[in-house]
């Protein structure tokens, strides 16, 4: 009951303004009770950070199979995610919430690290995984922000399969890419 409300007042009026007291109304509960129970709005929103899928489902559908195909099953979830209405409301919430408001992006940031790329960190391997895995995730946010929250076209109205086709090259460089060189800037740049 008090998750919910927290999660309808961040949703609503983002976490700068949602309250303690305005969790509580909305719960039916004082706000004492919601205090007691979470003990601060900080802790409050990260128990209420819905994750539009459960993390360790995602890295079985990713890492179940062969190493070739996985760009292409990395690139299938993480469009998924946001093609399915009931993933996709949540996920974009916590784009917007760490887009606009810079508290919930620091605790966005420890959900997502600790549940999301810390695990695909660890099955990813190699050399600069944290790297690699953080460039995925980018993948990840910029195809939100493009495609289902600016709403750019063509890409927003694109079809699955060639979102797909468009970005599985990058993610596979991501996961195989040679980054043990050195780019200089131009002077020029």
């Amino acid at each position: 009951m008090i998750l919910e409300a927290a999660r309808e007042q961040f949703g609503e009026v983002g976490y700068r303004r949602a309250t303690l007291r305005s969790v509580g109304a909305t719960a039916g509960v004082d706000p004492r009770l919601v205090l007691h129970y979470y003990g601060s709005k900080q802790q409050l929103f990260l128990q209420a950070v819905q994750l539009p899928v459960d993390p360790e489902a995602l890295m079985r559908v990713i890492f179940d199979g062969d190493a070739e195909g996985m760009s292409e099953r990395i690139a299938w979830a993480l469009l998924g995610v946001l093609e399915n209405p009931e993933s996709r409301q949540p996920a974009l919430a916590i784009v917007r919430a760490a887009v606009s408001e810079p508290e919930a992006a620091e605790l966005i940031r420890l959900v997502l690290t600790e549940r999301v790329l810390t695990p695909l960190t660890e099955r990813i391997g190699g050399d600069h995984p944290e790297l690699r895995a953080s460039f995925i995730g980018g993948q990840f946010v910029g195809l939100a922000m493009a495609r289902y929250v600016v709403g750019v076209e063509p890409l927003a109205s694109a079809s699955a399969g060639q979102v797909v086709r468009a970005i599985a090259p990058v993610i596979d460089h991501y996961l195989n890419g040679d980054w043990t060189m050195s780019v200089q800037p131009t002077e020029n740049a």
